[in-house]
């Protein structure tokens, strides 16, 4: 098992970072120009799975609640129910079950060797005390970081959610709010936290980076450019070590012209293409083939986005991608090595999104977003939590820790095969 796990991540001649017996400290990564590096100068392949739904919750991943639902009305409806002290309570019942060491122990099966960790900023900083760490600050990052390391992987640590919302979308935390960019306290008191984040771990080598701002859509690309500017400069002033990445509007990355130019040193572009999906086309063959061909005139696709990146000599990190969903299993398995294999090729680091999803009913059925889900006939009860008695909710959060799991057969196989798949050979 492990020589195919090393094949499938021996990809374009790259060093890949294999499972780490005594879990040892993994080697500090950096970028140069369009590169990801290991500290010997040698291309590094990173590839790996969201912890989505684990440290900032998304509803529909656990097929709970409607689709205007996010963590601020979970934790509001919490408190009014309970107290703000039970409310702590069972989201910690949530956390520890969510994600635990047989999810760690399956991300190593795909032979993945790095996690994307996003979290809400109230993880880490107490929500009720401003520019104050809580107790419990670091229990999860923490944890995070030692079960990646001990498997030798990789983790990026994602600002999914910052204090006042960085966008419009439930995905931030706190849907319809959009006041990071209008109140420029929370953008001090984010700068603020990544520097808490940056003390603690600048001299951990199995933090591969910072994501310093999940999808910021809320504001025009250049004052989203200025902000993140800043959130560099607070970060670099307590850690020169570590990649910091940059993330894309959805209008693209041109407003922050060449890092370089700008003094930026060690960063990466971050960006989330998603063929077939958010209205790019739909779940199919065609939809990646195009993508990943580079288009009907050879210039469009991944051979775009290498070139952009090549004339701003920056690396590049694709935070989020979902290239197996609903297109059958066996198909879906197919695409997705394709295009990790494609990535893997133009240097790129990335992550699929996601890691876990459950449905009411279970199984994968054409493919949902997981690698993993619950077993078919492993039911996951829906509960209104407005409403339901307290001993239901804490039943359904038990119970994501020890629902029988469902692996993605096909994706397993096509990630971990040391025959590599070209898009172009998938029928």
């Amino acid at each position: 098992m492990m020589k195919r796990l090393l094949a499938s991540l021996l990809l374009s001649g790259c060093a890949a970072v294999t499972a780490s017996a005594t879990g040892a400290a993994l080697p500090m990564l950096h970028t140069e120009g369009t590169k990801w590096l290991d500290p010997a100068g040698r291309p590094v392949v990173l590839r790996g799975a969201n912890l989505g739904n684990w440290l900032i919750n998304e509803f529909w991943m656990m097929e709970q609640g409607g689709d205007e639902d996010d963590q601020c009305t979970l934790e509001a409806t919490f408190d009014r129910r309970f107290g703000h002290a039970e409310r702590e309570r069972l989201m910690r019942l949530f956390r520890d079950n969510w994600i635990t060491t047989r999810d760690w122990d399956g991300m190593r099966r795909y032979g993945l060797n790095v996690v994307r960790l996003p979290f809400i900023y109230s993880v880490v900083e107490d929500e009720r005390r401003p520019r104050q760490l809580r107790a419990d600050a670091w229990r999860y990052l923490d944890d995070a970081i030692a079960q990646a390391e001990a498997r030798g992987m990789y983790v990026i640590l994602d600002l999914h959610g910052a204090v006042g919302s960085q966008g419009w979308e439930h995905h931030s935390g706190c849907a319809g709010k959009n006041r990071y960019w209008s109140t420029p306290e929370f953008q001090s008191r984010t700068e603020w936290l990544w520097q808490q984040i940056a003390t603690r771990y600048r001299d951990n080598g199995t933090v591969a980076g910072y994501s310093v701002l999940n999808e910021p859509w809320g504001t025009t690309p250049d004052n989203m450019a200025a902000v993140v500017g800043r959130l560099y400069t607070a970060i670099r002033a307590v850690d020169t070590n570590h990649v910091i990445i940059l993330p894309g509007h959805s209008k693209g990355i041109d407003a922050y012209g060449k890092p370089a130019d700008k003094g930026m040193k060690n960063v990466a572009f971050e960006m989330h293409p998603y063929p077939g999906h958010f209205g790019w086309g739909s779940p199919n063959l065609a939809v990646h083939r195009e993508w990943l061909t580079c288009g009907a005139d050879g210039k469009g696709g991944v051979c775009e986005w290498d070139a952009r990146l090549r004339r701003l000599d920056t690396a590049f990190f694709l935070g989020e991608i979902q290239p197996w969903a609903l297109m059958g299993q066996e198909l879906g398995g197919q695409v997705a090595r394709a295009s990790f294999d494609t990535y893997a090729r133009y240097g790129w680091a990335a992550t699929a999104w996601s890691w876990k999803v459950v449905s009411r009913d279970g199984g994968h059925g054409p493919g949902k977003w997981g690698f993993v889900t619950n077993a078919t006939g492993a039911k996951v009860p829906k509960l209104d939590f407005a409403t339901a008695p307290l001993a239901d909710i804490e039943a359904l959060f038990r119970s994501f820790g020890t629902q029988p799991y469902e692996f993605h057969q096909p994706l397993l196989h096509w990630l971990t095969t040391d025959k590599p798949r070209d898009i172009h050979d998938i029928r």
